[in-house]
């Protein structure tokens, strides 16, 4: 989890057809798919990058999902239970919650080879509609509506808001604009710089509160 960003998208042709049935080679075209909508966003990928990637031709991808937008869709079904990815977390209540929610998200997104959803989101929100109402959903369903549960406060959903903010704009700055040295630090590194902040807005003064 600590290794640079360069390495964490497990980028690379496979070689020849994928093998173990119509199951596992739909998976594998996902699988190709993620990592092209998360290099290049959703403007930038191509069905034909994704056969090449994945070994198969373009006609059984567009047999399968009919057209780009339908393959980003598949993609985008949910593969991360928020309630297993938040486990743990919002247990300890809000003190401390901001070190703890970061670490998981790191660890969530530093994974190489496995392209988490919101980063592909975050990269396709600027240009593809979907992807920014996909996004939206994701982040206030799934993510900012248990911590504003936790919070319990009448300002909880404006502060569960602004630690969406930060969350969205780490992914910009460390997975797809690649600002440097954000970009290569650390998990350590990034969680003492940036967790005060998310403890703030989650338990700390801020504006009309």
């Amino acid at each position: 989890m600590t290794q640079g960003v360069a390495g964490r998208t497990g980028r690379g042709r496979r070689p020849g057809r994928p093998s173990g049935g119509a199951s596992s080679t739909r998976s594998q075209v996902l699988a190709a798919a993620r990592r092209a909508f998360t290099d290049r966003g959703y403007a930038g990928a191509s069905i034909r990058q994704v056969a090449t990637d994945a070994g198969v031709d373009t006609g059984m991808i567009r047999h399968w999902f009919g057209d780009k937008a339908g393959l980003f869709r598949a993609a985008m079904e949910p593969t991360v239970d928020p309630d297993q990815l938040l486990a743990g977390v919002l247990d300890g209540g809000p003190e401390g919650l901001g070190e703890r929610l970061l670490r998981r998200m790191l660890g969530e997104w530093d994974v190489v080879g496995m392209p988490s959803p919101m980063i592909i989101l975050v990269r396709s929100a600027v240009s593809h509609e979907e992807s920014t109402v996909l996004l939206r959903t994701f982040v206030t369903d799934q993510i900012l509506r248990r911590l504003s549960g936790v919070l319990g406060e009448h300002d909880g959903p404006l502060r569960a808001a602004l630690v969406g903010s930060q969350m969205i704009g780490l992914v910009m700055a460390r997975y797809i604009v690649r600002v440097e040295p954000l970009a290569s630090a650390t998990v350590d590194q990034v969680v003492v710089a940036v967790a005060p902040t998310l403890q703030r807005y989650l338990t700390g003064e801020i504006a009309g509160g």
